[in-house]
């Protein structure tokens, strides 16, 4: 898992990842030590599940992916199977390459 999230954060612009269980708890973790790993999975676990409420009240699908823009940066929430892929980058990140490379990772971890 942590080989994947690696090569992951190798993408221009990626600051980390991990991968979050539903509840909030870290199931792995590359994130950069300015991010704190615990209050990133906390808060993409709480957004996922936020939105999800939100979305069943549309009645709408669950979401698979979830962008949240800042002027500090963007963080990407997706649904990887086994948990969220949280992905935290640089606020001037090529966007499609980063949900390219997401893709290609939680392909390898729906794999393992």
């Amino acid at each position: 898992m942590y080989n994947i999230l690696g090569d992951l954060n190798k993408t221009t612009g990626i600051k980390g990842s991990m991968l979050v269980g539903n509840d909030g708890i870290i199931i792995a973790a590359d994130l950069d030590s300015q991010l704190e790993d615990e209050t990133v999975g906390a808060l993409a676990a709480s957004i996922v599940s936020n939105v999800s409420k939100a979305m069943e009240r549309l009645n709408q699908h669950n979401p698979d992916r979830i962008t949240i823009e800042a002027d500090e940066g963007k963080i990407f929430l997706n649904d990887a199977g086994m948990g969220i892929l949280a992905v935290v980058t640089d606020p001037a990140v090529n966007v499609g390459m980063v949900r390219l490379e997401i893709k290609n990772a939680i392909s390898k971890i729906k794999g393992q």
